[in-house]
């Protein structure tokens, strides 16, 4: 149900502690998530963005409970992605004529997906909407993540209406960054950060940095996901710019699939190795096959090398080891280093077919990378811990 914000300001979205995928299957939410939107009231009354289609009716019929929905004066639309706008449909028949504030992209986009010609005003960065005591600017945030994404900020009460900037899957009833654990939040908007927002690292760095000189007061950052940030909301802000450029810790995280155990031997060695050359780096291992696919695209987001390893199959690699490297080309990571592996039995392709691959991703190759026949024996697994050696001093 609603809750009061301040004065001006109440949350009328929904909490969806079942959520476990997100984006079709791409993105895992082991937390859940929430669908905020933001009733304003002052002379004027506005709606700021909606929920999931999944819950439009119920959005509907809550929204009923804490106002007259004739009472609404405009809707904001921050982005036409269905999470954010699945319940317009739903709620425009009960308010057809109401306006839809958007960018011109963002017209397109609701358009696309609903087939319908509501009243929309398109707006663009700079353009306001006077409310009464108050004012709506309205800031375009083009590709973070979609063309027609903005932002909305509220003078007077100094909030930011942030859309899927800042915000992270995290199903909470505390709603406010201060009253969560904090090593969970920012791993989760770490995680939220290294799989959807890393492809436009540089126009986030750019757009932050646009609505920094504007000199905007903010006392509330209001994303669309997650918590409210509330207590120095700004520390978001700056985790943003940190990860924007090119982040990395000091990381090695090995990926790998293997088909009857000679791939996981090599790794776990060629691990072994890399904590005798350097016991200050962190070294994970992750299973493609076996791991969570998301969890696994933030770890390389942390990391300054990857190493890949995959048995040779029909000339290729395992399908989970293509799939994580099909998602690392598409998140286009930079600053990184890499290096493969693998088992083979007759033809041995898939250290080749890896390597290409993170050529292709502009990763930094290292070396050749490592091969052994069939399932690695003493000589073998010496010679994992030598690349591993190898690869930590590189």
């Amino acid at each position: 149900m609603a809750f009061k914000i301040n004065d001006t300001v109440s949350w009328v979205g929904k909490i969806d502690w079942e959520l476990k995928k997100f984006h079709g299957e791409e993105y895992s939410t082991h937390k859940g998530s929430s669908y905020n939107s933001y009733l304003i009231r002052d002379e004027k009354t506005v709606l700021i963005d909606t929920v999931w289609l999944p819950f439009a009716e119920e959005f509907v019929q809550n929204l009923r409970k804490e106002i007259d929905l004739n009472k609404i004066d405009y809707i904001i639309a921050n982005h036409g992605e269905v999470d954010h706008s699945g319940a317009l449909t739903e709620l425009m028949k009960y308010i057809p004529d109401t306006p839809i504030y958007c960018t011109a992209n963002g017209v397109k986009s609701i358009k696309g997906q609903y087939h319908k010609d509501w009243n929309f005003q398109v707006v663009k960065t700079g353009d306001r909407l006077n409310i009464g005591s108050k004012e709506l600017a309205f800031i375009e945030a083009q590709m973070l993540h979609w063309p027609d994404t903005m932002f909305t900020y509220l003078t007077g009460d100094n909030i930011l209406f942030s859309n899927d900037g800042f915000g992270q899957h995290l199903a909470t009833e505390l709603m406010y960054n201060d009253l969560v654990d904090q090593a969970e939040l920012f791993n989760e908007c770490q995680k939220y950060y290294a799989n959807i927002l890393t492809p436009f690292s540089k126009m986030v760095d750019r757009k932050i940095k646009e609505v920094v000189a504007l000199n905007l007061p903010i006392s509330m950052i209001c994303p669309s996901h997650g918590v409210i940030w509330r207590d120095n909301p700004l520390q978001i802000v700056h985790k943003y710019l940190e990860w924007a450029a090119d982040y990395q810790e000091n990381q090695i995280t090995i990926i790998y699939d293997t088909m009857w155990n000679g791939t996981r031997k090599m790794a776990e060695n060629i691990a072994r190795g890399i904590r005798l050359a350097d016991d200050k780096v962190t070294v994970k291992l992750y299973n493609s096959a076996r791991r969570d696919k998301t969890d696994i695209m933030a770890e390389v987001f942390k990391s300054k090398t990857i190493i890949v390893g995959s048995p040779t199959v029909n000339k290729g690699v395992l399908s989970s080891v293509a799939g994580a490297l099909e998602e690392i080309k598409g998140l286009g990571f930079k600053n990184k280093k890499a290096a493969a592996f693998g088992t083979y039995g007759w033809s041995g392709e898939s250290v080749k077919v890896i390597t290409e691959w993170l050529k292709e991703s502009k990763f930094e190759v290292l070396n050749d990378g490592l091969k052994l026949f069939w399932n690695p024996d003493d000589s073998g697994e010496e010679a994992c811990v030598n690349f591993g050696k190898e690869i930590a001093l590189k």
